[in-house]
């Protein structure tokens, strides 16, 4: 394909997050019934839809910030505008169903949560083959092969395996980010008192996690804890605890691996009472009792934030948080995969997928599949890295291919984010990825995990009981159905 910039143009970065800025503030247009988008005869097919203004709803993420805040060469291109509304992500998925009960397409451009949009709604958004197959429109470079293949599953796919509802679009992924300076000063004393070396590695353990923490909080003055973790009863208590569940072989049902990258309408029954759940739980749950007792009041945000102001030594953490690591505490963290357990590493994958609204109209849907092929284009995912304005990490092999990738892996980094490359390399191939269950109903499973947790990590329940109690009402949604 060729270059995707067309008619370039120096601009400030004021100016660029001006212009996103404005985008994003700006009234949609769409709204009710409206005509058809105008298809043009051009010998160039970026132009076919020139003059058409498309809607973007999306959570507020890194690769949505960097886009808004150079749309310009998008239009320059294709002559379409785009408006880009952002918004937290509970609030995202009720406009989005009510949108896609309408009828009517107010945003022809979705940001498609696997487990909130995708698994419900899957029945409302397109399959893009369909339209990566018309021979008049702009292709996707490398194909839909060269995205990483258990992303493309799992953020694109649901309940078949060949139909693509989404491309990949962010990919946060938990890995094990610690003080790299502190492993160093403490190395030879750790290993001595624990009797095994202490650098994180594909050999670590959780046990062995949990005795560096401990450690770390009896012998090093350079920070208050050994590790903190996102325990909110909160989405991220789900996230933190699910790491140590399939590492521990345990999973939310039978065939997790299938109900994770495609996903099930009815998965059976649960599977969180079975041995290994509870032996998950119960290391959780010691974890938990030598770690910062702050944990208990931490998201994802509150735990890096802690990490980052030399709080605690090392913490499992989304791995995008990198880059303001990186700002915090340059050349002092180091990251890895997260440590195993009796089954494996498992390192929690929570990226998204963006898809095009099935009620959008025959050329309105062409000329989304131009932004679709744009934005997550490999000199784009590129471009994003690079911004200022936020970027994400790349969903395609192709980019972390490129040399000028391959040298940023390493410090000095203009792109810290590809510092965590070799760990999440790691952390996405088949065997350790960690996959939480895609199935309509999860909303509701995810609010009854956490909240038995926390009633676990406050002691009104043993490991056990809130692993029995979660079965139970994970069986009780499922049974219910999907009415949606």
């Amino acid at each position: 394909m060729r270059s995707l910039s067309r008619r370039p143009r120096r601009s400030t970065r004021r100016q660029l997050l001006g212009t996103g800025a404005g985008l994003a503030l700006a009234g949609l247009a769409g709204c009710g019934s409206h005509a058809d988008a105008k298809r043009t005869n051009s010998d160039d097919p970026w132009r076919q839809f020139e003059g058409t203004t498309l809607n973007f709803i999306s959570e507020n993420t890194a690769p949505t910030a960097a886009i808004a805040a150079n749309l310009r060469p998008f239009t320059e291109l294709t002559g379409i505008r785009v408006n880009i509304v952002t918004l937290e992500l509970t609030a995202l998925v009720q406009k989005v169903a009510l949108d896609l009960a309408s009828g009517q397409s107010q945003y022809q451009l979705v940001y498609a949560d696997p487990y909130q949009v995708l698994a419900p709604y899957a029945k409302g958004l397109v399959d893009l083959r369909e339209l990566a197959s018309e021979s008049s429109l702009p292709q996707l470079e490398g194909g839909f092969d060269d995205f990483i293949g258990t992303q493309l599953d799992a953020a694109g796919r649901f309940s078949e395996p060949d139909a693509v509802f989404a491309l990949p679009y962010d990919c946060p992924t938990m890995i094990w980010q610690y003080r790299a300076d502190l492993f160093e000063k403490y190395g030879d004393q750790l290993g001595n008192d624990l009797g095994f070396d202490p650098k994180p590695g594909d050999s670590s353990t959780w046990e062995q996690y949990a005795a560096i923490a401990s450690w770390f909080n009896d012998n090093a003055s350079e920070v208050e804890y050994g590790t903190g973790h996102q325990a909110k009863q909160h989405d991220s208590l789900m996230c933190d605890f699910s790491n140590l569940l399939w590492a521990y072989g345990g999973d939310y049902f039978e065939d997790g691996t299938t109900v994770g990258r495609i996903g099930k309408v009815d998965p059976g029954p649960c599977q969180l009472a079975d041995d290994a759940g509870i032996a998950a739980a119960e290391m959780y749950a010691s974890l938990l009792a030598s770690a910062d007792p702050a944990s208990r009041t931490w998201d994802w945000d509150g735990v890096g934030a802690a990490f980052r102001a030399g709080r605690i030594a090392m913490c499992p953490n989304w791995h995008e948080f990198a880059a303001s690591n990186e700002t915090a505490l340059p050349g002092k963290v180091g990251y890895a995969r997260l440590p195993k357990g009796p089954a494996r590493s498992a390192n929690h994958y929570g990226g998204c997928g963006i898809g095009i609204s099935a009620n959008t109209l025959p050329n309105e849907r062409r000329a989304a599949w131009l932004f679709l092929v744009w934005s997550t284009s490999p000199e784009i995912q590129l471009a994003n890295l690079k911004s200022k304005a936020g970027g994400g990490t790349p969903t395609r092999t192709s980019v972390y291919e490129l040399p000028e990738v391959r040298d940023a892996e390493q410090r000095p980094s203009a792109m810290p984010n590809i510092l965590t490359a070799p760990a999440v390399s790691e952390a996405w191939q088949d065997e350790n990825i960690g996959l939480r269950p895609k199935i309509p109903m999860w909303n509701e499973c995810d609010t009854a995990i956490y909240t038995q947790l926390s009633r676990m990590l406050v002691g009104d329940a043993t490991p056990a009981e809130a692993m029995r109690e979660t079965a139970k009402r994970f069986d009780r949604i499922v049974a219910r159905g999907w009415a949606g």
